[in-house]
């Protein structure tokens, strides 16, 4: 999906004006119908108030440009699981298991590979499989490169 039709579709399922919607994220409702008919995008401050208004993610409002995963387990990321600062705003990089409240819930991987084992283990993928594959894994995310 577009920028501009997830714009639209968020604006009307709040059943907000073009005028309301400007007059919410400090712009002119000319530039929220430029928007919508893809002359123009949000500028990365606006983004952000959209964000905020909407409770939907950046990558969201682009038309998920990107597919995001969390850089501490690898979890696909949707906007219902992406982790939020303490002041409401997106945390892109995390889900909201691994980094609640602006603080990491693991303190070291083999806290969270022993987490996985024992929720990602069934009948088609072993415990020691599940070891296996996080202990190759994990090391290739961002959080754990430090």
């Amino acid at each position: 999906m577009l920028t501009k039709d997830v714009i639209l579709e968020l604006r009307n399922k709040n059943n907000l004006s073009q005028e309301q919607l400007a007059e919410k994220v400090f712009v002119t409702r000319q530039a929220v119908s430029r928007w919508e008919n893809g002359e123009t995008v949000p500028n990365t401050e606006t983004l952000k108030l959209l964000s905020d208004l909407f409770d939907v993610s950046i990558n969201t409002l682009l038309g998920s440009t990107r597919k995001l995963i969390c850089q501490c387990c690898g979890m696909p990321l949707e906007d219902s699981n992406i982790s939020k600062e303490p002041d409401g705003s997106f945390n892109e990089s995390y889900c909201k298991w691994c980094y609640t409240d602006g603080k990491f819930i693991y303190s070291d991987m083999e806290q969270l590979i022993d987490f996985c084992v024992g929720h990602m283990s069934n009948e088609n993928f072993t415990p020691e499989q599940v070891r296996e594959y996080m202990t190759g894994f994990l090391p290739t995310l961002e959080h754990w490169k430090k």
